[in-house]
């Protein structure tokens, strides 16, 4: 969720931006919306999908939805093998939400149905903003995204939280019609902070309440 600002209007949550588009390097000024038309931009990279790295296997109970998503996006998750059920858990839904968000922009359907799996109340509605912005862009996300330094906490009641970060210098947008990708530069605002809140619902899955971002993070500068 991701998710991952993108040279387009920046959503906020709180003090903390929060899902804005992806752009790595972006800083989501007026000036960088104009990029939207095209400019800066190249040919489709070629990125061969590669396995993801999961951190545990998925997490048992209700059907998770199946996400489809095109030979160049690749994801590599650094996360722990907690030995905990419903730490992994949480993991494995993040991890799947993380996908599901993508997924919408290649669907360019901002009430896509995998998404909406994974994402309820103030997260869900500011995922349906920042997916309805690439829908309006007619772009998506391309490359491959990298997560590390997870930090995973389950707490009663079915609550929990996840802090991780998020390496975008190898992800960027693909607009549709023209098949260019806005190529930007890496720079300190390809490292992104994501804190999470979740909660564990009637179908057993960890669905996303809240989420705040911190771009350029010093937390996961390589």
């Amino acid at each position: 969720m991701t998710r991952r600002p993108m040279p387009l209007t920046a959503l906020t949550l709180t003090a903390v931006t929060a899902l804005s588009l992806t752009a790595c390097g972006s800083d989501d000024s007026s000036s960088d919306k104009d990029k939207i038309a095209g400019a800066d931009t190249t040919d489709t990279p070629s990125v061969t999908a590669t396995p993801t790295a999961s951190a545990e296997a998925p997490a048992a109970g209700s059907e998770r939805p199946e996400i489809d998503l095109p030979a160049d996006l690749s994801y590599t998750f650094e996360w722990p093998k907690t030995g905990d059920k419903d730490k992994a858990a949480v993991l494995s839904d993040s991890q799947q939400s993380i996908k599901a968000v993508d997924l919408a922009t290649v669907h360019q359907d901002a009430l896509d149905k995998a998404y909406r799996f994974y994402y309820e109340g103030e997260a869900a509605a500011l995922t349906e903003e920042y997916i309805g912005e690439y829908v309006k862009a007619k772009a998506r996300v391309t490359g491959a995204y990298r997560y590390y330094d997870a930090v995973v906490n389950v707490r009663a009641k079915g609550r929990a939280s996840l802090v991780y970060c998020e390496d975008q210098s190898k992800a960027f947008d693909l607009y549709l019609e023209s098949k260019k990708v806005n190529k930007t530069p890496v720079n300190k605002d390809s490292y992104v902070l994501y804190n999470t809140q979740l909660t564990k619902n009637a179908k057993g899955v960890w669905v996303i309440e809240r989420m705040l971002t911190q771009r350029g993070s010093d937390q996961c500068q390589p």
